[in-house]
């Protein structure tokens, strides 16, 4: 039977479309607080952001190109973007629907209320019009459009006002920025437990016969374009990566339009004068039936004094280290993290206390994303400054964090770290950290490798995995890759860990054919994995094989997954579920049963070919054997879960499970108190 047939593939970016479609479920769930409902969608339009900045933008780039081959699924450039614009005309449809009947009721339920201009009373009208006058205008710049002044370049995920003015019976059009100097939202006073909001640009709108004084204005409305993201640039004849790509940044709010978003009941004329002035095709035009940029519903619980029924409860993870001395833990035993269950505070302690002690030689460490006035930042400073060896490889082309990383690597370097920056045409995604101590019995080496970013912002809301061990295989291997990335040396052969790229496509391919020969011999054959993404073709249809040979497999996949479950005599033995819930699922676990006696292989790898090629990436077994008893009981109780979970259909689609009754992640953080070991 041939599996190389589109049909059994799905498509990458209707794929990704399902995923954001799942979040946005979120906002419905009766059991999310009123914030988190309101973050929820928040993060939608983020994210939707961001596809059309990077996945839409490169559709359309081999689209002008002339490339019309077609993807695994069948599909050419000009139908992926056909069927993308219906999918997320309708999605925006879907997100202005939930706003307007769920979250509005329910903001004003709570006496939250969010006003159009013509809904304010007279001293509500006094106090804002007065806030107009005092804070507003002077600040707006109208820009007019004629013969002498051009449409201006308008920026990437701005807000603006276009405005239709009639000048000696001619329409004219003016252009106004909405000013990021001020909030969008403006808090109007009121009396204690109630609030009432309303948006800048409606205050603006409301007042534009003040702005266009002497002059008749016709009709208005808000809009927002979103550009290409994409960073264009040769690596290898760049003679400096920093400001090469600090350059490609600083003209990524200039780049092409992919996406104009206007408010519905826009006048024919401002929408033809808006698509003719960006050369937009007409499916590129979405309208939103209230606020554009939903991005603002993130900060806009910062404004409220929050009350415990709004928000999840709080959570305060576990910290195995304290009072204890962590070296010393680490030399009795390997200790597995699970954030945010657990708390990263024993990796800040890890490079703290390293940072200090007159022992430590020096750190090494990777860097692909990092929260802003970062704690890892300021312990290799430290470090430096008190003559510790630091070297610190920052990765440079991290999407959307390019320039926090080059102001990131700048200080570092200031402070006197050895800084390289990622290598050309490869991503360093790997996330490890390598302490080299002198100790009685000689140098003794540290490592702590995990699944996600040293992030101490997003390690609260994303689940990963973070080991520390001291196995001299394992620092042996990291000190090989480190020498690698750093220098002139030829790829090493490794232990333990398993690298990107060069061997983990071999090392998945063979793990699979392992457990197909298993199957095939009547022995136990079981695959489970979690990743963020699965859309490799050749590990997909080795996965087919395995399930045709029998291989029982659970797939956990959190976002794009191009197989198909459940297609007769194919993937019938696959399972796939994805689980959006409080916290993002990050992880990324491979356990294959090896006739009962469990491999089990965690990483920063998800099964996609820009991992397995085109990324350093960095797999390290489990092989303490309370550790892999421990992340068996994690595996198995996400695969319990049938109320953040929704089971993969085999056309592409979700669903719920109908008996709702097990929340992994509200079991983990309620009721599961993890601990370092599982007897």
């Amino acid at each position: 039977m041939k599996i190389d047939q589109p049909k059994y593939y799905i498509n990458r970016e209707l794929s990704w479309l399902e995923f954001n479609n799942r979040v946005l479920d979120e906002v419905l769930d009766e059991d999310n607080p009123l914030l988190e409902k309101m973050k929820f969608l928040s993060i939608t339009s983020s994210n939707l952001d961001e596809f059309f900045m990077v996945r839409v933008a490169g559709l359309k780039e081999q689209q002008s190109a002339g490339y019309f081959k077609k993807d695994h699924a069948g599909l050419s450039s000009t139908e992926q973007l056909d069927k993308i614009s219906d999918k997320i005309h309708n999605f925006v449809n879907r997100q202005y629907s939930i706003y307007n009947r769920q979250l509005l009721p329910m903001l004003t339920q709570e006496k939250i209320n969010i006003y159009k201009y013509n809904q304010l009373e007279r001293k509500q009208k006094k106090y804002i019009n007065d806030y107009f006058e005092d804070i507003i205008f002077p600040i707006l710049t109208p820009m007019a459009i004629d013969s002498g002044r051009p449409f201006p370049l308008l920026k990437n995920k701005t807000i603006y006002i276009v405005v239709s003015v009639t000048i000696k019976k001619e329409e004219h059009f003016a252009i106004i920025q909405l000013p990021m100097v001020f909030p969008r939202i403006i808090k109007i006073p009121e009396g204690t437990g109630q609030y009432s909001f309303i948006f800048a640009e409606d205050l603006i709108c409301a007042n534009l016969s003040k702005i266009f004084e002497g002059n008749l204005v016709n009709s208005y409305s808000v809009f927002r374009i979103t550009r290409s993201a994409d960073l264009l640039f040769d690596e290898e004849d760049a003679e400096d990566l920093l400001l090469e790509i600090e350059q490609q940044v600083k003209q990524r709010k200039w780049g092409s339009p992919v996406r104009l978003e206007v408010t519905r009941g826009c006048q024919t004329s401002i929408k033809n004068f808006l698509i003719e002035s960006f050369s937009i095709n007409k499916n590129d035009l979405y309208y939103c039936d209230g606020p554009l940029d939903f991005t603002y519903l993130m900060g806009f619980s910062t404004t409220l004094t929050p009350k415990k029924k709004w928000m999840f409860p709080n959570h305060i993870p576990i910290n195995p280290f304290v009072n204890k001395d962590i070296f010393d833990e680490i030399k009795k035993n390997d200790v597995l993290l699970h954030f945010p269950y657990h708390s990263f505070q024993p990796i800040l302690d890890f490079l703290q206390t390293a940072a200090s002690d007159p022992n430590v030689l020096a750190i090494k460490q990777t860097l692909y994303r990092v929260s802003d006035n970062s704690p890892v930042i300021s312990a290799l400073i430290k470090a430096a400054k008190n003559n510790i060896q630091v070297t610190v490889l920052v990765e440079l082309k991290a999407r959307f964090d390019e320039e926090n990383n080059i102001n990131w690597a700048r200080t570092l370097e200031q402070a006197g770290c050895h800084v390289v920056y990622g290598l050309p045409n490869i991503k360093i995604h790997s996330k490890m950290l390598l302490i080299i101590r002198k100790e009685q019995t000689g140098i003794k080496r540290y490592v702590n490798i995990g699944t996600g970013n040293f992030n101490d912002k997003t390690a609260k809301l994303y689940t990963d995995f973070s080991l520390f061990t001291c196995r001299e295989d394992f620092a042996s291997d990291i000190t090989s890759l480190f020498n690698y990335l750093t220098g002139y040396t030829v790829k090493p052969i490794l232990k333990k860990l398993v690298i990107s790229p060069g061997f983990s496509r071999e090392f998945f391919m063979r793990r699979i054919n392992a457990e197909i020969n298993n199957a095939k011999a009547g022995l136990p054959a079981r695959i489970v994995a979690v990743m963020n993404s699965l859309i490799d073709t050749t590990i997909i249809k080795q996965l087919y094989l395995a399930s045709m040979a029998g291989v029982k497999i659970d797939l956990v996949v959190r976002g794009i997954c191009g197989l198909k479950p459940g297609l007769k005599k194919i993937s019938d033995n696959i399972r796939v579920i994805s689980i959006v819930g409080r916290f993002l699922e990050h992880t990324r676990v491979y356990y294959f049963s090896n006739n009962n006696k469990p491999l089990i292989y965690l990483g920063s790898a998800d099964l996609m070919s820009r991992n397995l090629d085109r990324r350093v990436e960095a797999l390290f077994p489990i092989i303490d054997s309370s550790l892999v008893k421990y992340v068996v009981t994690i595996l198995n109780t996400q695969l319990k879960d049938t109320i953040k979970a929704r089971f993969m259909k085999s056309d592409g689609t979700y669903s719920y499970y109908k008996k709702r009754e097990f929340n992994s992640q509200e079991f983990f953080t309620t009721y599961y108190q993890i601990p370092n070991k599982v007897d």
